[in-house]
This record gives C-alpha cells, sequence and structure tokens, in this order.
C-alpha cells in the first residue's frame, strides 16, 4: 500500500499546501491557543517554536503500539517545545524547552525521515507535531523526492485545531492522538487548555473522517486509520469512561485503543497533591473494564505496560 501523500506530491497538491501552510506562520493559529504571533519573523508563543522545526532527537523506537513497531522499528521524530504543557509530562525536558534542540531546516528534516527509512523503519513518526505542520509539510516534499514511501504517523496530545488537521487531509496516514482530560476543570487545571475536551473530540471526530479505523497488514504493521491513546490517571482524573463511550459510539467500536497504565509523576506533578502518584492496580482494572463494557474490543496488548501484562497473566482484564 503506498503512503498517502505520493498522490498529492504528483498532483503539485503537496507543495501548495505547504506553501499555505507556512504563510500562517505570520500570525499563528495553528492551533487552538491562536497565538497570532510572527514566527516567520523569530515571534514565539506558547510552544516555544519558531520558523524551524525544533528536532529534539530521531531513533527507531520499539516501545510504541505493536502495529507501529512491526520489525524495524517506529522511526520517530521528537519535537521539542509543545502547546499543552501538561504538568506531569514524562517528557518534561523536551516539551517545556526548546534551547537544547536543533532547528531543523527544512534539507536537515527531510534527511532525518530519509534516514529512518534507510534503517528500516516501518514507518515516520512525528511525536508532538501540533506546532510545526507546516515545516513537516515543506520537508515532506523534498523527502518525497528524494525516495521516502514510509506511512506517515501523526503522534500528537490532541489539541488540534481542525483548519490544520485539514491541511494533512491525504497526507497523514496513521493519526494517533492522546485522549486526556474529560473535564475541563481538570484539563485547566493541568493544562492550562479548559477547552481541550470539546477541541479533542473534534479533532478525533475529523482523523477518523480523514483515515477511518485501523487497518494492518499480513506482517501485523499499521498501514492506515486511527489509533487512540488514553492514559489512565490517578482517580479517574482522565474521565475514562466517558472517553471510552465517546470512542465507541460517536467514532467507532472498531477504533483502535491502547489504555496506557504507564502514568507516574513527572515534572511539576509533585505540586498536585492528587496526581503526585502512580496509578493503582485496581484503577487500571477499573479502566479496562470501562472499555470492554463501552464496547471496545481492539486493545493494544503485547506491549503493555506492566499492570496490563499483569492483570491479563491473571485474567482480571
Amino acid at each position: 500500500m503506498n503512503a498517502a501523500y505520493l498522490a498529492l506530491r504528483a498532483s503539485g497538491e503537496l507543495e501548495k499546501r505547504a506553501k499555505r501552510a507556512v504563510a500562517r506562520l505570520a500570525s499563528c493559529e495553528l492551533c487552538p491557543r491562536r497565538c497570532k504571533v510572527d514566527r516567520l519573523h523569530g515571534e514565539r508563543g506558547l510552544c516555544m517554536a519558531g520558523r524551524r522545526a525544533p528536532v529534539a532527537s530521531s531513533n527507531l523506537h520499539f516501545g510504541e503500539e505493536d502495529p507501529l513497531v512491526g520489525q524495524g522499528g517506529s522511526g520517530t521524530v521528537f519535537f521539542a517545545g509543545c502547546n499543552l504543557l501538561c504538568v506531569f509530562c514524562q517528557n518534561f525536558d523536551i516539551s517545556h524547552e526548546t534551547a537544547e534542540a536543533q532547528e531543523a531546516d527544512p534539507e536537515r528534516l527531510a534527511g532525518v525521515m530519509l534516514s529512518l527509512q534507510e534503517q528500516g523503519a516501518e514507518n515516520i513518526n512525528f511525536v508532538t507535531p501540533s506546532h510545526v505542520v507546516p515545516q513537516i509539510l515543506e520537508a515532506l516534499t523534498l523527502a518525497v523526492d528524494a525516495g521516502l514511501r514510509l506511512p506517515l504517523v501523526y503522534n500528537t496530545g490532541g489539541y488540534d485545531a481542525l483548519e490544520t488537521l485539514r491541511l494533512l487531509d491525504g497526507v497523514v496516514d496513521i493519526y494517533m492522538p492522546d485522549v486526556k482530560f474529560w473535564d475541563a476543570a481538570a484539563a485547566g487545571r493541568y493544562m492550562r487548555a479548559g477547552d481541550y475536551p470539546e477541541r479533542a473530540r473534534r479533532a478525533v471526530r475529523e482523523m477518523h473522517r480523514q483515515v477511518g479505523d485501523l487497518t494492518i497488514n499480513e506482517r501485523g504493521v499499521a498501514e492506515r486509520g486511527l489509533l487512540v491513546r488514553h492514559l489512565v490517571m490517578p482517580g479517574d482524573l482522565a474521565g475514562t469512561g466517558e472517553w471510552m463511550r465517546f470512542l465507541s459510539k460517536e467514532i467507532s467500536q472498531e477504533t483502535y485503543v491502547n489504555v496506557m497504565d504507564q502514568y507516574r509523576p513527572c515534572g511539576r506533578a509533585v505540586d498536585h497533591p492528587e496526581i503526585n502518584r502512580g496509578i493503582m492496580a485496581e484503577e487500571y482494572r477499573e479502566a479496562l473494564r470501562l472499555a470492554a463494557e463501552a464496547g471496545l474490543t481492539r486493545l493494544d496488548e503485547r506491549r503493555g505496560g506492566a499492570l496490563y501484562r499483569l492483570l491479563k497473566r491473571l485474567s482480571w482484564e
């Protein structure tokens, strides 16, 4: 199966979208923050990124979901900066800072993609890309011309603007959003984004409209579709039941979901006693029950966290 963006490059549409996206940096409204700073001339908003994409690292990642890893690993490109800045972020050092990242011009970013392909990656996995969509698009035109053919993964916190996602229609093969907090007050408290729940729901609907349910080939590798992550939080602060019902009823019962048990207090979680602990086995067991109750059956399993493996072995799921 050919990556979706190849047809857009052949028609000239990919280059047109890249130019439109870059022009939007002059008064940046790429994400729901709508900072309106002039990133073309060095101004920076909440995400702390300017004209160039801040690349923190790139590598073959074997810890992602099974359908992304395959045999070769997922070719991850981690961008510094973020439009959410969660107080508990496990990548706090790169999401809340950009100083140590390499600002990549289009040629350099295209080279990163091509290098990962040469190393045997199953896909190109853009991690935290919401604030660098224009930079990705302009680099992609160069990478395609130089032979890039891998599926693209948009690995996002879920706080995405519909206008930006529509620039990616026919470009992204696999959308992988987090769905974090269902409650607006919790989203405001831990991410300074009280509109997150509604924005994320709109974004997930648009992502599914573009790519549909996750399709996996005979090698067990994802080719196209939606894969959703949900991090279980202490005290059910994330609203797991509400998210599972939303995905099942308003997106699809065939939605592929990773119900994650990896939460641990990082960053500034120590300032919030209610999240300054890991989740308990019974909390994760309840999260899996809620997913099953909602009718979701496509749950990521083999590389699940320690609690998932324990509960599965004990047949508690």
